[in-house]
């Protein structure tokens, strides 16, 4: 797991009355986390809050649950989760609130409502924005697939569906369904070929999340197309900044981590400080479309993700 990284020792000015808050990222090494964690860390040290870090090292229930109990035993103020199955955490998640911990989902959610918030994007949009980049780069006719994590990733399966959603709105696409990756690079490559040696004619790729659509963009490359075979991808890590500046991807989703990251240690800590439950459930961080004409806008690069804080 990763490491406690601390950060903020109660000499703040917001007050943080040295509360305890450990964020558990949805699997460690990943840039969207990794960013969400820089946001948490300087929201933390802003307020006077000790922010601790861990993560599994894959994205899966078996992997993330024996990292919660541990952390539910080191007894924490607060808890700020990324559940990686809306089924399988519910249990774990339950243990800790019956402990008295604070806890807040991030960026994905479980099936029960018992966290006491959700932050993250609106991915439903998020899967129709990048219907709609993707129907641009292919003259809005053509075949196209998706490739995403796994089912019952809250996330994922939401992006999924308004990518879906988005495609209804150009008759002449004909989508080929969705095939998953489970979270890893190389095994989207893999897909990704074999599709485009299967479909010699397939014209586009939305990668559902930034493992996915690196591997898309790989796959491309592997068998040759990437002029003829269009990709967009959600998030925007380094590999896929600079797959879109190769001309390998024609556009990214961008989430805002960070400021998941961030809102999440806000909200932690006004709750802790005044015991009152937040007034909206659910809280929505904004989407940024990237593309290669305004890559290098201010406004858009400080939503590229961080490959360390």
């Amino acid at each position: 797991m990763l490491g406690g990284c601390g950060a903020g020792s109660g000499g703040g000015q917001g007050g943080g009355e040295n509360y305890r808050i450990t964020l558990i990222q949805g699997v460690r090494g990943d840039e969207f986390y990794i960013s969400m964690e820089c946001g948490a860390m300087s929201e933390a040290e802003k307020l006077g809050a000790e922010l601790d870090v861990q993560g599994p090292a894959e994205f899966s229930p078996a992997e993330q649950t024996p990292i919660l109990n541990a952390v539910v035993q080191a007894n924490p103020d607060a808890i700020l989760i990324a559940p990686t199955d809306t089924a399988a955490m519910v249990g774990p998640i339950q243990t800790a609130i019956s402990q008295d911990i604070a806890v807040f989902t991030v960026d994905t959610f479980i099936e029960k409502d018992i966290a006491l918030a959700n932050i993250s994007s609106d991915n439903v949009e998020g899967g129709k924005q990048a219907a709609k980049a993707l129907a641009k780069a292919i003259g809005e006719k053509g075949k196209v697939f998706c490739i995403s994590v796994t089912p019952g990733i809250s996330t994922t399966d939401q992006r999924q569906q308004g990518f879906e959603e988005g495609l209804k709105d150009y008759p002449d696409i004909e989508y080929l369904g969705t095939e998953f990756c489970d979270d890893d690079a190389n095994k989207a490559a893999s897909i990704a070929n074999a599709k485009i040696q299967s479909t010699p004619d397939l014209a586009g790729i939305f990668g559902a999340n930034l493992f996915s659509a690196q591997g898309a963009a790989a796959g491309s490359r592997q068998a040759g197309k990437e002029e003829q075979v269009k990709i967009v991808g959600f998030d925007a890590g380094p590999t896929q900044v600079r797959d879109l500046r190769s001309n390998t991807v024609d556009a990214l989703i961008a989430q805002h981590p960070a400021d998941i990251g961030s809102r999440g240690v806000q909200m932690a800590v006004d709750y802790l400080k005044s015991d009152k439950k937040p007034s909206q459930k659910q809280v929505m961080t904004g989407l940024t479309i990237v593309t290669r004409e305004n890559l290098k806008q201010p406004e858009i690069e400080k939503y590229l993700y961080e490959a360390e804080c």
